[in-house]
């Protein structure tokens, strides 16, 4: 470009710029989600709520938008025609919130190929009942142990030991291969309806962002991308959360965040110590996406009882001011 060309091209943007400044425009930044899992039911004392109370509970509590987790009672695509799906955008539309995502609870990875085909399935149906929602994305993993429920809240370790004995006669290569052959299928369902799948850096086939950039790489498709999670790094120092949101770059569509939240004495409302640095580096990537809260580990036990969902709302509550503040403050 010649020199004069681009002064009057650095002058007209910034001249657009300034118009805009002076319209009342905000410049693009990160936006703040509530992801549905956080009212579950499976991990606080008490019911879950409906996906239109979670709606509103994001609105009360600040939230841009809502992320619906792909599971009963909040998003499992049984439960989800285009009525419903309609329905409840609709809901969304007159509260002023996005339903940005949809979160599939896949596990591409089983030696069994039924199950394998069933999941397949299932996050096909997910992408239908995206589109549906008019959401953008769908969070996809490689694979999911799950949770299980008994006899009222819920755990992990018990789907986790169950998914190590399944693997064990199985090299982790052939379980790469099964996970890039569900997910290939799953971006061409995603491409011809319009939806981006968001591959997160969920264990346990993933390690890290390298696992999640190798995957995309091979499936090789326009229609899946990244989600990268701070939370779930393996190093969460300053430089490697650096070098994995550089290294990810413009393939980052979508973030969560998490943490349980109290108002501190003085008045504050503090979080885990990487979070800065983590959304520093996302405004260095230009990434102007969600960053979606979700509650989804074992609660406190006080007298004897896992806390209830006056607990939850008070840090989902706390946890959108707390994103909120340090999107503004972070520069």
């Amino acid at each position: 470009m010649a020199a004069g060309t681009a002064a009057l091209t650095k002058a007209s943007l910034t001249s657009a710029a300034s118009a805009s400044e002076r319209a009342g425009a905000k410049p693009a930044t990160l936006k703040v989600g509530l992801y549905s899992i956080t009212y579950l039911g499976i991990w606080y004392r008490g019911k879950a709520l409906t996906a239109e109370d979670v709606l509103h509970r994001a609105k009360r509590y600040g939230y841009d938008g809502v992320e619906i987790d792909g599971k009963r009672p909040h998003g499992n695509p049984l439960d989800m025609p285009k009525s419903r799906c309609r329905k409840l955008r609709g809901l969304a539309d007159s509260l002023g919130l996005e339903i940005y995502s949809v979160a599939a609870n896949n596990d591409f990875s089983s030696p069994i190929p039924e199950i394998r085909e069933c999941q397949i399935a299932y996050v096909r149906e997910l992408i239908r009942m995206a589109a549906d929602l008019q959401a953008k994305t769908l969070r996809v993993f490689l694979a999911w142990p799950g949770v299980t429920k008994h006899p009222q809240i819920a755990r992990y370790d018990i789907a986790r030991g169950l998914w190590k004995t399944i693997h064990e006669h199985f090299s982790p290569e052939e379980t790469w291969v099964w996970c890039r052959e569900g997910l290939a299928e799953c971006a061409r369902y995603a491409g011809d309806a319009g939806i981006i799948l968001a591959l997160q850096n969920h264990a346990p086939v993933i390690h890290d962002h390298r696992d999640v950039l190798r995957m995309v790489r091979e499936v090789n498709s326009p229609h899946l991308k990244v989600c990268l999670d701070a939370p779930i790094m393996p190093d969460k120092s300053p430089s490697v959360i650096q070098e994995a949101a550089r290294a990810v770059g413009s393939l980052q569509v979508l973030s969560h965040f998490g943490g349980e939240y109290k108002r501190e004495a003085d008045g504050s409302v503090k979080g885990a110590e990487f979070y800065p640095h983590f959304v520093q580096a996302m405004k260095e990537i230009g990434y102007t996406g969600y960053v979606g809260y979700e509650l989804c580990h074992a609660l406190p036990v006080v007298n004897g009882q896992t806390v209830g969902i006056e607990y939850v709302d008070e840090c989902a509550e706390l946890a959108a001011e707390f994103m909120r503040g340090l999107i503004r403050s972070v520069p």
